[in-house]
């Protein structure tokens, strides 16, 4: 995501550092993904595995990469491929449940949902970039897609159980107090790299919430 002022470099170490790590620890978590989908015995448990895994890798990818590269056109380029991967993390994240505990109505009318607006947001950051007068569109659509669990509470519980959504939430929770501190890196040293860290905390309990309560077993 874009920032509101020049990174400093100290402060551009810590943004690559904290999403590197993340990159790490998803690419080593990627194989318990598979494994989980695999046991349940559905094609599309391991689809939806395979979905969200990807969209994991390629948001730290994008985003190491960005904060690690200072050529100005690739970095730019960088910036946009950060931005269209959020949105495309965010739509992988809810494909295991729409295709697994949910799957039904409700969870093919979620995964249509999220992968239309993610869509739509690629689209437009490629279109227009990061261009300032759209960040707060960007912000809304990224909010808007992870907490559309608020139109579907009650199959959702039902679905994944209280600890699944309570996981869910956590995660939710997380993601949205990092935006307090990306808004606020204008004033803050180091808010992004806060920012990164809300959003390790975020992937790790909705990580939690797929290979425990995604893929029913019965």
């Amino acid at each position: 995501m874009s920032e509101a002022r020049p990174q400093s470099l100290a402060e551009e170490v810590a943004n690559s550092l904290t999403h590197g790590v993340g990159l790490v620890a998803s690419v080593a978590a990627f194989p318990a993904l598979l494994v989980a989908a695999s046991a349940r015995g559905d094609p599309l448990h391991r689809l939806s595995a395979v979905v969200f895994g990807a969209t994991l890798v390629l948001c730290y990818l994008a985003s190491t990469l960005y904060h690690a590269v200072t050529v100005p056109r690739l970095k730019h380029a960088l910036r946009v491929l950060d931005h269209a991967a959020i949105f495309l993390f965010i739509a992988g994240t809810w494909t295991p449940f729409a295709l697994g505990a949910l799957r039904g109505t409700v969870g093919w009318t979620l995964l249509v949902v999220v992968w239309s607006i993610a869509l739509v947001g690629v689209a437009m950051k490629l279109w227009v970039g990061c261009r300032p007068e759209y960040e707060r569109v960007s912000l809304t659509l990224y909010l808007g897609m992870g907490w559309i669990v608020v139109f579907a509470i009650r199959p959702i519980v039902a679905a994944i159980g209280v600890v699944g959504f309570a996981w869910l939430a956590a995660g939710g929770l997380a993601y949205t107090l990092g935006v307090v501190f990306y808004a606020r890196d204008c004033r803050w040293r180091y808010g992004h790299a806060v920012w990164h860290l809300c959003v390790a905390a975020g992937s790790a309990c909705h990580f939690v919430a797929v290979l425990r309560h995604a893929w029913p077993t019965g």
